[in-house]
């Protein structure tokens, strides 16, 4: 618990350090990623806030002999910014617990920090990489980072949070790796999908897309 405490606060102190808010109160991008006008965030940003909480809490208000656990942390980073999705993120966490009576504050530090902080910031440098090794192209976005990039960083949380001592319930500790790489893949084609969509309909729900660089190869 001290480990998942640790983390969280030290994402949630270096998110703050950026003044994420600016790119909701603000008409002018920030930063060299962003997408049209920053106040289009709001949609995505209180739509996470609807939706995700609900997921988070699923498996603790139906009885399932394998308790599914979607992240969507990947998503909303793509979404988002790193900065914005960490305070978003731990909104969730912190609502997730509200909602469900039988998550506790323990197990919804847990959640936020191993399905949201945790995927979220292997997401930011994962995203990094990719486009500093294979370039701007909207197929390298689409497809590896939010497609494969998302079952890597999903997958490589539940790892951690396994060794942290974060089991599935009804899964033997055998089938737990197995079990995560497919709920990971499950994550992923979700994230692909929407990333897809938006790009071609919604760009300016993506703080990470921005025409100018995937579409027409500008400088950042």
């Amino acid at each position: 618990m001290w480990l998942e405490a640790a983390l969280l606060l030290i994402a949630l102190v270096a998110a703050l350090v950026t003044r994420p808010w600016r790119m909701l109160a603000n008409h002018k991008p920030l930063v060299h990623e962003s997408h049209g006008t920053p106040s289009a965030l709001w949609t995505p940003l209180l739509a996470v806030l609807v939706f995700l909480p609900w997921l988070w809490a699923l498996p603790t208000l139906h009885a399932m002999p394998l308790q599914l656990q979607w992240s969507g942390a990947c998503l909303v980073v793509l979404m988002l910014g790193w900065p914005l999705a960490i305070p978003v993120l731990i909104a969730v966490g912190t609502a997730a617990c509200v909602i469900s009576p039988a998550l506790v504050w323990a197990d919804a530090l847990g959640a936020t920090v191993w399905l949201g902080v945790v995927p979220a910031t292997l997401a930011l440098g994962l995203g990094t990489l990719v486009r500093r090794y294979t370039g701007t192209k909207p197929f390298v976005y689409v497809l590896g980072r939010a497609f494969l990039g998302t079952v890597v960083c999903v997958f490589a949380a539940g790892v951690l949070s396994q060794w942290s001592g974060h089991l599935l319930p009804g899964v033997g500790d055998e089938l737990s790796l197995v079990a995560r790489w497919l709920m990971a893949w499950g994550d992923g084609f979700v994230t692909g999908m929407l990333a897809a969509i938006f790009v071609a309909f919604k760009p300016e729900w993506l703080a990470t897309w921005s025409d100018g660089l995937y579409l027409h190869g500008r400088k950042p």
